[in-house]
């Protein structure tokens, strides 16, 4: 997983996020006492619902891009609500997880980018070790570099 990230609302930590080249991780700290039978969160393709049952939405928005519903899931452990959203584009760069919301800035954008290519190489190519493998230049996209990921090939 890449680095995770934190956003904020007048100081107020909303969720913490992070990316791999084939899903986004949202981390969300509930009231106490919450239990997920409390819980009321639905994953569409373009849209992300949480709340407590009885309650308006906590967040009710849409995604940065599309997800694959039947492969995303959620859970509560630990008092933490993990929300893993399968990206629906493989290797697809995430600058948000919600449209509207702050964004990641030039250097983290392509901090990010580097990270899910390096994790595409080492995936397409097991066995060799790419952690210390630097980039000159603006970092291609990890989706369409070298004719893009061959969909017929799992990446697992």
């Amino acid at each position: 997983m890449g680095q995770r990230r934190v956003y904020k609302h007048q100081d107020r930590t909303i969720y913490e996020w992070e990316q791999s080249i084939d899903e986004v991780v949202m981390f969300i700290e509930p009231p106490k006492g919450v239990m997920a039978k409390h819980l009321d969160i639905e994953i569409s393709p373009k849209r992300l619902r949480v709340g407590i049952k009885g309650n308006p939405p906590f967040l009710n928005l849409d995604l940065f891009s599309e997800v694959f519903v039947e492969s995303s899931v959620w859970t509560l452990d630990e008092g933490i609500i993990e929300i893993t959203l399968h990206k629906a584009h493989l290797a697809e760069t995430w600058p948000c997880v919600f449209r509207g919301h702050e964004t990641m800035n030039a250097i983290e954008l392509e901090e990010t980018k580097q990270s899910l290519l390096l994790e595409r190489f080492q995936r397409e190519h097991k066995g060799f070790d790419f952690s210390g493998a630097k980039f000159n230049g603006m970092t291609p996209d990890a989706r369409t570099f070298m004719n893009g990921i061959d969909y017929n090939r799992s990446l697992q």
